[in-house]
């Protein structure tokens, strides 16, 4: 995994861009078709796609045809409420990044065949090609999507039971804990891994020993998102609060340092 250390919120959401942006020309480049993207939903991947639109805007990106899959939705939410994921995912991600509707996808959490939703999901996922770049953020109990601690580190798309910490974390975005849901549908971790390519961001002291765990911790379900470890192409992009608990900070500091000009990203492509 490469680990990057920003300064602060508005530097991890410009890098992570850089690296997404870059994953979706070479995509395009090794397929011959337009990018297929896994996109995450919360607070922590906003600042990223406000970068992704902007570089729509100037020019320096081309997401035309491209297609989305979100990585999970509550279970019971009215069609339209401002807080199911498919509503957050139109506002933050397909209308701003201009992308055909048709062409992204969420998982319906009001079906009456969850299972069944779930199996055309990952059936949808292999007709596109797979996913080229994967967006994801760490829950602080170091969950991926909704994979809560204990989730197999080989599961697919399937139903949840929310942790009742996901819940108060999520809590904020609700008027009450009681109008959190308590269930969901989520890609699993394997679906996950399924990716190319995976982009993580994380920012914040609430986030840092779940990073922490990620990166120098076992691979373990105890923390779903070290699965990330046995991954051949990610990167983690954090603040220096959520790399506030690493014991190798200064060492992922240094090597983003000293990297030739050439490497850096916004040298690349570009």
């Amino acid at each position: 995994m490469e680990v990057v250390i920003a300064a602060n919120a508005a530097e991890v959401a410009r890098l992570a861009a850089l690296r997404v942006a870059r994953a979706c020309r070479s995509a395009t480049t090794r397929r011959g078709i337009p990018p297929v993207l896994g996109f995450a939903t919360g607070s922590s991947p906003l600042g990223l796609y406000a970068e992704l639109t902007a570089m729509l805007e100037d020019g320096s990106l081309d997401l035309a045809g491209a297609a989305g899959f979100a990585l999970d939705e509550y279970i019971g939410l009215p069609k339209g409420h401002p807080e199911s994921y498919a509503e957050v995912i139109r506002r933050t991600v397909t209308e701003p990044l201009g992308l055909d509707p048709a062409y992204v996808h969420v998982l319906d959490g009001n079906s009456d065949d969850p299972l069944g939703t779930c199996a055309r999901f990952e059936q949808a996922i292999i007709d596109a090609g797979g996913v080229d770049v994967q967006i994801v953020g760490i829950g602080a109990n170091g969950h991926i999507g909704f994979n809560e601690p204990g989730s197999s580190l080989a599961s697919r798309t399937r139903p949840m039971t929310l942790a009742e910490r996901t819940r108060k974390d999520n809590q904020r975005f609700f008027d009450s804990l009681d109008e959190v849901p308590t269930q969901c549908l989520t890609q699993g971790l394997g679906t996950i891994m399924d990716a190319r390519e995976i982009v993580m961001v994380a920012k914040g002291t609430n986030k840092a020993e779940a990073v922490a765990k990620m990166l120098e911790g076992p691979v373990s379900s105890s923390c779903p998102a070290s699965v990330l470890q046995l991954h051949p192409n990610v990167t983690i992009v954090i603040d220096d609060d959520a790399a506030s608990r690493l014991s190798t900070a200064e060492h992922h500091r240094m090597a983003w340092t000293n990297k030739p000009e050439w490497m850096r990203w916004d040298r690349l492509n570009h």
